[in-house]
């Protein structure tokens, strides 16, 4: 038996050819960058016995414990190889984020994700955003599936899913594989920066990456436009 997020993901395929999901990591944080999933699904993967099965325990990321997420990419990636489905990560930089604000690295991260699963999907051709406001054109052939409301602008016609993570597979996988691969860097970079324990924080705004900051001060890999109240308030 398949669960909700499975049978959004099933439904919306029984119009179109194609589903994408597209979610971000990291848009709250103070260092590093924004980063960027989009999964792509096809009505093959539901006439997959394996791939329902395996998919079955795939969640809103925010719902998985560190390990659990780290299960699930596990079998994203497993599933990709397969051929049952695709996925892409991209990201908005530091100095993206500086020139463009939080929102429109957000909207580039996306956009990059997008096409990148495009250059390998050959019969996938993406829809042209041509109404600029909350209603946007699909294709027949593809639905693409933003969580959260409606990007304005973006290039491609999309429908908005407020809390998408936890209504759409596709989504729900966007999200896992963005968060992975965000943590994954951040844990990196607190190899060359232990004192501000990146490895356990991954850049928000807790209590101990403030510390960090009022002591040691910014990095390069901070959103300087972030850290503002709390310099000047050290």
């Amino acid at each position: 038996m398949i669960n909700l997020l499975q049978s959004h993901d099933r439904d919306q395929l029984a119009e179109f050819e194609w589903l994408i999901g597209v979610d971000e990591a990291g848009r709250g944080c103070l260092a590093g960058p924004v980063v960027a999933g989009a999964c792509l699904l096809g009505r093959r993967f539901f006439t997959s016995a394996e791939a329902i099965e395996r998919s079955v325990a795939i969640n809103d990321s925010k719902q998985l414990s560190a390990q659990a997420r780290t299960t699930q990419f596990a079998v994203i990636k497993n599933l990709r190889d397969q051929g049952l489905l695709d996925f892409e990560v991209a990201s908005g930089s530091v100095e993206e984020i500086e020139a463009l604000n939080i929102l429109g690295a957000t909207r580039l991260a996306m956009k990059r994700a997008i096409e990148g699963l495009a250059t390998r999907a050959s019969s996938l051709e993406l829809p042209t955003n041509t109404v600029d406001g909350p209603l946007f054109y699909k294709t027949s052939k593809l639905c693409i599936l933003v969580d959260g409301r409606p990007l304005k602008p973006f290039p491609y016609a999309h429908t908005g899913l407020v809390k998408g993570d936890g209504k759409s597979l596709a989504i729900a996988i966007a999200s896992i594989a963005a968060k992975v691969v965000r943590d994954r860097e951040m844990t990196e970079l607190a190899k060359a920066h232990p004192e501000y324990f990146f490895e356990k924080h991954k850049g928000y705004g807790t209590a101990l990456h403030r510390t960090a900051l009022r002591k040691h001060g910014a990095l390069t890999i901070h959103r300087k436009l972030f850290l503002q109240k709390i310099l000047n308030n050290q």
